[in-house]
């Protein structure tokens, strides 16, 4: 039996042969439970980071690619401890048959290693997707979709250069030089594209604005739309349609209306002259009487200036941040209200026809 164990085959023992195939044996048996185990280590280390993820739904979309690389690595590893055969010793463009297997092998590794990294990245996607739903705000998930497709680029571009690297053993950093000067001048030819890409990522984070909210910007007030890589686009008040570029939103001055905590009003009386002061006290005191309503949280009513036209009542008013309809109806409550109290008063305004 031990002759028989150390009879070569192929430039190897059997002996070593049983050896290897009893490790790949193994490991297949057993990869689901390493697998899972380091998924479970990974799902661990996500919730003591305060994250909360569904165990199942990672299980099953990092767990296959993550089998395979388990697998894969042990039957490299095993593999690499036997001789390679002298009868399948050939030469493929100066290149032998042992390192075209062992740089398959390898490009191999790296693949299953890169699709693993893939797949996390399509899991933390779901789950940020998920959380980004819970919200009225669209902005998060052109974001987050944004980004998931911006790091499996840069994940593609990795794996290909280590690729080049240890599967045709190239130096990567001549490629890395041409792929630098190439990107300076894309750079130089799409600058204002790269300064809007940029200037999204600033509202993207900063978020002077979000989708939904009534905007004026270099005098065009809205209501944003969309918020892009490139551009905003609003839909303004004459219902038409602008697109702004990212970069001008950043720069300019930006009133965001749907921030504001009170909307305000305000009304000028212009008195006649001949309005006596008795009229204009008990005026002022019945209009701090008429602004003492529900809808309204601070009042003010002044005698502001004595002019050679008239008297000038200044009545401002502040309500909560309340829809632009319902503060309508509030100030036509009030205007209506000022005017009867005028014509109760036989108060006359400024200029008015006798």
């Amino acid at each position: 039996m031990q002759e028989m164990l150390h009879r070569s085959l192929f430039d190897n023992a059997i002996s070593n042969y049983l050896i290897v195939f009893g490790i790949i044996l193994l490991v297949w048996i057993l990869k689901k439970r390493a697998s899972k185990n380091m998924t479970r280590l990974v799902f661990y280390l996500f919730k003591r980071m305060g994250r909360i993820i569904d165990e199942k739904e990672f299980f099953n979309l990092v767990l296959a690619p993550l089998e395979n690389f388990i697998l894969f690595l042990a039957v490299y590893i095993s593999m690499s401890s036997l001789r390679f055969p002298a009868i399948l010793h050939v030469k493929i463009f100066k290149v032998t048959s042992e390192v075209v297997v062992d740089r398959l092998a390898v490009g191999m590794l790296i693949f299953f290693f890169f699709h693993t990294l893939l797949r996390v990245i399509d899991y933390l996607a779901i789950i940020l997707e998920k959380r980004g739903s819970t919200t009225e705000d669209t902005t998060d998930d052109q974001l987050i979709i944004f980004f998931r497709e911006f790091l499996k680029v840069i994940l593609v571009i990795i794996c290909i250069l280590v690729m080049i690297r240890f599967v045709l053993n190239e130096d990567i950093t001549k490629i890395l030089a041409g792929l630098s000067l190439a990107g300076a001048a894309i750079a130089l030819a799409a600058k204002e594209s790269l300064e809007n890409l940029i200037a999204s990522f600033i509202i993207f984070f900063d978020r002077p604005f979000r989708v939904g909210d009534l905007l004026k910007v270099q005098k065009i007030q809205g209501t944003v739309e969309k918020i892009g890589l490139r551009s905003t686009r609003i839909r303004t008040n004459d219902k038409t349609y602008v697109s702004i570029p990212n970069k001008q939103m950043v720069d300019s001055i930006v009133d965001n209306f749907s921030l504001r905590n009170k909307r305000r009003g305000e009304l000028n009386l212009n008195l006649d002259l001949g309005t006596t002061y008795a009229q204009i006290n008990q005026l002022m005191h019945e209009l701090n009487e008429t602004l003492s309503i529900s809808q309204v949280t601070e009042k003010t009513v002044l005698l502001s200036d004595v002019k050679l036209e008239a008297f000038l009542v200044t009545v401002e008013y502040f309500t909560e941040s309340i829809s632009i309809a319902e503060f309508n109806n509030v100030k036509q409550h009030i205007n209506l209200k000022v005017l009867a109290l005028l014509e109760k008063l036989q108060i006359k305004i400024a200029g008015k026809l006798k």
